[in-house]
């Protein structure tokens, strides 16, 4: 079974995200931040990684370079789920390293499909 770890500060999101990957048949591990992202990342494989944007810390950005330059992390597929839409922030992504980006609020069925496209 894919292990997703999946980054928000926002507690009820995470809840909607994990209630949605959990019913398709996903392992959910929750970091409330980067950082502890990172820290959760250092003892435990993940098949996907799907980060928030905009949190305290350490924001998505700042921790998919940094999962980019592990390198365990090199071929993992990394997705943005976060309100910010513009293409300016879409290319940012791509250049950290990004897979993917979706935008909040989201389609729980448009998530797993893009999942399922990414994940090995």
């Amino acid at each position: 079974m894919p292990v997703i770890l999946t980054v928000d500060d926002s507690p009820s999101m995470r809840k909607m995200v994990s209630f949605t990957l959990v019913g398709a048949g996903y392992q959910v591990v929750e970091a409330v931040d980067g950082i502890d992202a990172i820290e959760k990342s250092r003892v435990q494989n993940f098949d996907l990684v799907l980060t928030d944007q905009n949190m305290p810390r350490l924001d998505g950005l700042g921790l998919t370079r940094k999962l980019r330059e592990s390198p365990q992390f090199k071929t993992v597929p990394i997705l943005m789920l976060t309100t910010e839409s513009s293409d300016l922030m879409k290319q940012a992504g791509r250049a950290a390293g990004a897979t993917g980006w979706l935008v909040k609020p989201f389609d729980p069925a448009r998530l797993i499909e893009v999942i399922k496209k990414v994940i090995k």
